[in-house]
This record gives C-alpha cells, sequence and structure tokens, in this order.
C-alpha cells in the first residue's frame, strides 16, 4: 500500500460491495461507507465503487451529457422566476429610487449592505477549498473543489449587484472604479467602500481564472466525446437543432485547443499551483477589506480591530455551509455521486465548520470583553442593546445558529448522518446572515436617543434578497447541467491505478493496470 493511496484489494474490502448500486450497498454503523476508519495505520479509500479512470469519465461526464433528470427543469423554471423578481425589484429601485426600501436615519445602511457582505462570505470555501486545501495536499478537497469553485464565483456575482444599487443613483456607479478625476473630487482612495472594488474585483477575477482554467482538460474530454456524437439532434417543436454539433463547437471553444499532451500538462501544473499559491492570500485579504466598511468607522461597536479575522473565520464558516447544503441534495439525486463525495469528505467539512464556528462564539465574547475591559460606556452599550435590546430576537438568532448548532458536531452520528448535516448547514447559513443583520441594526441607536430609529425592512428589500438567491440558484443549475461538476483529471490521480508503486493491476495481471493507464491519458 502507498503513502497516499490504498491498494486496490484495501480499497475493495473497506468500502464493500463496491459493484452495487448506491441504494444496495451495505452501511456499516462504525465505517459508514468504508471510508470513516479511526485506525491512523489504515488509509481510507478517497474514492469508492471499484472505479477504473474510464468509469470516472463515463460517470461525470453522463451528468452532463445524459438528458436533464425530471427534476431540473421545475428546479430551473422557479429559480428563473424567482431571480425574474429579483431583478424587477432592481428596475424599480431603479425608476423610483431607495426610498423604497427600510433606510431612515439613522439607519442609512440596510439590507443592501447585509447582503453584500453575506453573498462575499459564501464565496470563501471555493477559494480556500481550491488553494489552501491544494497547496496542502489535502487529496479529499478532490470531490468538491469544483462544486465549491463555481459556487464561489455565482456568489460573487450575486454579491456584486449590491454595492451598484445601494449608492442611490446608479447611473454614478462608474464613481466606484479608479477613474482619474483631475478634481480630487472622486475616487476617494481613503473610502473602504472603493477598497471593496479593489478586493473583489480581484477576488473575483483570480477566482474565475482558477475555476475555468481548471475545467479546460475536463472541457476538452466532453468536446472529444461530444465529436463522437455529431448526428445527435433535438426538435424543439417544427425546428431541429443539431444539438451534437453545438455542443462540440461550444466545448470545444473553450477547451483553447487542449490535446492531453505532455508539454500541456505540464504547463497546466504548473499554472495551477501558481494560481493557487495567488489565491491563498485573497481568503484573507478579501473579507478583511469587507470588515473595514465596518472598522474604520467610529461607530461604538464597529471600530474594533477584531473584525478582519472575525469576518474571515465566519467567512469560512458559511462558505463550508452552503458547499454541503447544495452537495447534499446533488449527492443524493446524481447516480454514482456518492462514490466521489463520500463519509470521509462530508465529516472533514462539518470538523472545518466546529472549527470555524468555535472562532466566530470566541469572537462574540471577545467583542463584550473588549467592550468591558476598555472602560468606554457607549461602546458597552452598543453590546448590551444588541443582545438584550430591540433587536434581541436576531441576536438570538445569530447566537444559537452559528455558535451553539455547529456543536453537534462533535458526535460522530451527526457529522456522518447527511441529512442531519444538511438541517445543520441551513441553520448556520441563516445565523451568518442574521450576524450581518445585527451589525448593520447597531446603527439604530446611535449617541442620540431622541434620533433613534426601529429599521425593519420592506417588501422591496426581501424581495430583492430572495431575488439574488434565485440568480445564485439559476446560475448554479446551469453549471450543474452543462459542465462537469467534479474534476475529472484530479479524481483520476486519487485512484490506486494513478500510484505507480502502488498499484499491480487485478488478478488477471498487470495488463488491467495498463489499460486502465491508457483510457485515463485519452479521459
Amino acid at each position: 500500500m502507498s503513502s497516499f493511496n490504498p491498494d486496490e484489494r484495501t480499497a475493495q474490502r473497506m468500502a464493500g460491495g463496491q459493484d452495487r448500486p448506491d441504494a444496495e450497498r451495505p452501511r456499516d454503523p462504525e465505517t459508514i461507507d468504508g471510508t470513516i476508519i479511526d485506525d491512523p495505520s489504515v488509509r481510507p479509500p478517497l474514492v469508492l465503487g471499484d472505479r477504473d479512470f474510464h468509469s470516472v469519465t463515463e460517470t461525470i461526464c453522463g451528468w452532463a451529457e445524459n438528458p436533464a433528470p425530471k427534476w431540473w427543469m421545475p428546479a430551473f423554471l422557479i429559480s428563473s422566476a424567482v431571480s425574474g423578481i429579483g431583478t424587477l425589484m432592481i428596475l424599480y429601485l431603479i425608476i423610483t429610487g431607495v426610498g423604497v426600501w427600510g433606510l431612515n436615519s439613522p439607519v442609512m445602511w440596510g439590507w443592501a449592505i447585509v447582503n453584500f457582505v453575506w453573498w462575499v462570505g459564501i464565496g470563501h470555501a471555493g477559494t480556500l477549498i481550491s488553494a489552501i486545501l491544494c497547496i496542502f495536499k489535502q487529496k479529499w478537497r478532490t470531490s468538491i473543489n469544483r462544486f465549491a469553485e463555481a459556487m464561489t464565483i455565482f456568489a460573487v456575482i450575486c454579491a456584486g449587484t449590491f454595492p451598484g444599487i445601494h449608492v442611490g443613483r446608479v447611473w454614478f456607479a462608474w464613481m466606484l472604479f479608479p477613474i482619474p478625476n483631475y478634481n480630487y473630487i472622486w475616487p476617494q482612495f481613503r473610502s473602504p467602500l472603493l477598497w471593496d472594488v479593489f478586493a473583489v474585483g480581484t477576488y473575483f477575477t483570480v477566482s474565475l481564472l482558477f475555476w475555468y482554467m481548471g475545467m479546460i482538460p475536463d472541457l476538452a474530454t466532453l468536446r472529444d466525446r461530444a465529436l463522437k456524437r455529431l448526428h445527435m439532434k433535438a426538435a424543439v417543436g417544427p425546428i431541429e437543432i443539431a444539438l451534437g454539433k453545438i455542443r462540440a463547437f461550444g466545448y470545444g471553444f473553450f477547451a483553447l485547443g487542449w490535446r492531453f499532451s505532455s508539454r500541456g500538462w505540464l504547463n497546466y501544473e504548473k499554472a495551477y499551483i501558481l494560481l493557487a499559491g495567488l489565491a491563498t492570500p485573497l481568503v484573507l485579504s478579501v473579507h478583511s477589506v469587507v470588515s473595514f466598511d465596518f472598522a474604520v468607522s467610529i461607530l461604538p461597536g464597529w471600530h474594533t480591530t477584531i473584525f478582519p479575522p472575525y469576518f474571515v473565520a465566519g467567512a469560512i464558516f458559511s462558505g463550508f455551509a452552503m458547499v454541503l447544503t447544495l452537495l447534499i441534495p446533488a449527492r443524493e439525486l446524481y447516480p454514482g455521486m456518492k462514490d466521489f463525495v463520500t463519509a470521509r469528505t462530508l465529516e472533514n467539512m462539518c470538523k472545518i465548520i466546529t472549527l470555524t464556528g468555535l472562532i466566530v462564539g470566541f469572537a462574540y465574547a471577545m467583542e463584550f470583553f473588549i467592550a468591558w475591559y476598555g472602560g468606554n460606556v457607549f461602546e458597552s452599550e452598543a453590546f448590551i442593546i444588541r443582545a438584550i435590546g430591540p433587536y434581541w430576537w436576531a441576536y438570538a438568532i445569530m447566537f444559537s445558529c452559528n455558535v451553539l448548532s455547529p456543536q453537534v458536531f462533535w458526535f460522530k452520528w451527526a457529522r456522518t448522518t447527511p441529512w442531519f448535516i444538511f438541517i445543520v448547514t441551513i441553520f448556520v447559513n441563516i445565523g451568518m446572515w442574521f450576524e450581518r443583520f445585527v451589525i448593520v441594526t447597531t446603527l439604530s441607536s446611535d449617541f442620540l436617543p431622541g434620533s433613534w430609529r426601529y429599521y425593519a425592512p420592506t417588501y422591496v428589500d426581501v424581495l430583492t434578497f430572495v431575488g439574488s438567491l434565485g440568480i445564485f440558484m439559476t446560475l448554479f443549475l446551469l453549471f450543474m447541467r452543462f459542465l462537469p461538476m467534479l474534476a475529472i483529471s484530479e479524481v483520476k490521480n486519487v485512484l490506486p491505478q494513478a500510484d505507480p508503486h502502488g498499484h499491480h493491476g487485478s488478478e488477471s495481471g498487470d495488463g488491467a493496470g495498463e489499460k486502465n493507464g491508457k483510457e485515463g491519458a485519452h479521459g
């Protein structure tokens, strides 16, 4: 057995019944699917089902090539309708003005900035899984990195809509960009809102490059497979569409002429690790800059140095929760995905959620401690009002969802039961949204009690946020339908057959291993 991969017979023994469908595969109460192994001398398998290179390609490509599942079109139509409602609310806002929101004085920021920070935080898991876990050689990430990277792109797209529309006069949104202005009026480089443009823009660009470049070999595989199906046609009423030619041209265009050459793989590996190194500082920098929207002010409850690490931990916390929220249903709906997204993968992600949840809880406690230790009466009152003031219910939801609910993952059953993990991640997503809401509601109690106002959103606020969820799900459903959800080449790299020192072929001899190697080289 190699130091990283079990040999083929060990993988068969630990996975138990891989040739059977998921529904018929026995569930061991201790090892679950054969991957929850506490013995440090045994390396659990990363891929189940006695997979070879060819079956990996067939399964992952099949999700994009086969007809859409029956649930996909209703889900797509519903999410598209919801995104249309959000678009209509944005148009209504532009035509009417920000008075349609629930903003008042002193609460000049409302749901727009809350949603912006929440969506940026959701996208952090993609960069962490893709870049940092790649640098640390964590091979269990291969089954979720493409999923997380796509989620990052779509979450940042949703986040980017809110800074543009919350400025009020949308037609002046160009002032957010660093355009030279000789009147020295704008841009204001000392404003954290301008820093957001740099940070989020850089984050989106690097994440998009990382996601797209990682897909190039898989797009080339889909291109080559589509060339064999040029005869495929689809009828839309009286019109007949050459579906095979459209697929071959689309995948071929974005594959950029990839030919699976040794030189191409060498350049690909270099570029991938360089982009991973470039993206790693973004995990810390992007949400730190977003936290400066609050931390560089002089308002009690905001002006604190704990915000940057606190926001980064919270972003990773919510990002991993959203990955699991999307991954667990997909794992149940797509055949064969349980072979790649194992119980060990889910357990590792739950452990990260538990760790970051503890960091977030520690930050909540430190906010109260520093407010008391600093002896500033306004600072202390700001946090007391948060906890027992008019928005006590929001603080209670935030604390219970973010601090208490992840603690169930200390128990093995909780972090290895998919339906229960799904419920907890929903609570985490809700709690992290309320965390941003609680921060913004600090504005409602300023220095003059006579100007205190209770902030409440309007239906336009709510529907705009719901519309952003619809946009996110629409883009994600399109990704699931037309692009490979898992990185084919990376999944093959963690198979026992990919290790020349640990794989010696099947019982029929080394010829099987040689055959699998050839199939893997050509997709």
